[in-house]
């Protein structure tokens, strides 16, 4: 039986104020059964033969949205626990809370600046220019003894995915590379994008009026990361769903990539 998640957005804010303001539904479909990834396996291979085996039929604009775990998997992400020498900074660290010091090595060697560092709680600033908990090095759903890190490139990854699949399929199709992320101020941790292809990852309403004729000056909506915390509602932490379909999303016309998410250092009033 085929489980999916459906919203009626008849409520919602429309893509683009111009546009006559039809309610549309979204459908989140998980795809399910496959395989656990291990590095060098054709992960895109792997998600055409899902929709197939579901006999989903796939439109233009349709979206994938894919765990970053099994992007990383497939790209050779994993690192064994046991090659890793951890630094003295790394030791002193691991012992004052508590923590395996080579989890702590991997963690400052995928940052490139600490953003704090205090009550057991390591937040950096990642190569790509996340700012996140633990540089995304995670030790959930990999073989025992290993970590996985975040692609190396998350935007490349979304694009060679969305390159394949198109090609699979014959449409236009759109990639979400996905993370769990915790958020300042907020309990709770939600789905954000990562890497993007074949879509704009930000919807600018400024300049557009609002119902009341006032003109929108700062309203600037993050799609992309809206689109990776829906699919999770499908694809969950422990139902082994990696990847999801959302159909019916009017996407915006342009593209962007994940990138385009990060705020720029000079507009960062909290670091």
């Amino acid at each position: 039986m085929l489980v999916c998640a459906t919203f009626d957005r008849s409520n919602a804010s429309k893509i683009q104020l111009r546009e006559k303001p039809i309610p549309s539904p979204i459908q989140i479909v998980p795809l399910t059964g496959l395989p656990e990834v291990a590095p060098g396996d054709d992960l895109a291979g792997l998600l055409v033969e899902a929709v197939r085996r579901q006999r989903l039929v796939l439109k233009p604009g349709n979206i994938f949205v894919v765990a970053q775990k099994v992007v990383s998997k497939a790209e050779g992400r994993i690192v064994p626990l046991d090659s890793i020498q951890p630094s003295e900074r790394a030791e002193r660290w691991a012992a004052l809370y508590q923590k395996d010091p080579r989890m702590i090595e991997i963690v400052l060697r995928e940052a490139s600046s600490v953003v704090r560092m205090e009550r057991g709680v390591l937040i950096v600033r990642t190569h790509h220019g996340f700012v996140c908990a633990n540089a995304g090095v995670d030790i959930s759903n990999v073989p025992a003894g290993t970590a996985s890190l975040l692609p190396e490139n998350p935007d490349r990854s979304a694009s060679t995915l969305q390159e394949q699949l198109q090609r699979a399929f014959g449409v236009h199709l759109a990639v979400i590379v996905s993370d769990t992320f915790g958020r300042a101020w907020r309990e709770g941790l939600v789905n954000v994008a990562l890497g993007v292809a074949g879509m704009a990852p930000l919807v600018d309403y400024r300049g557009q009026r609002d119902i009341h004729g006032k003109i929108l000056r700062a309203t600037v909506i993050a799609l992309a990361d809206e689109l990776a915390a829906a699919s999770g509602l499908v694809m969950g932490k422990l139902n082994q769903v990696p990847a999801a379909v959302l159909q019916g999303v009017p996407l915006p016309q342009g593209s962007g990539r994940g990138r385009d998410l990060i705020r720029p250092a000079e507009k960062d009033l909290f670091r």
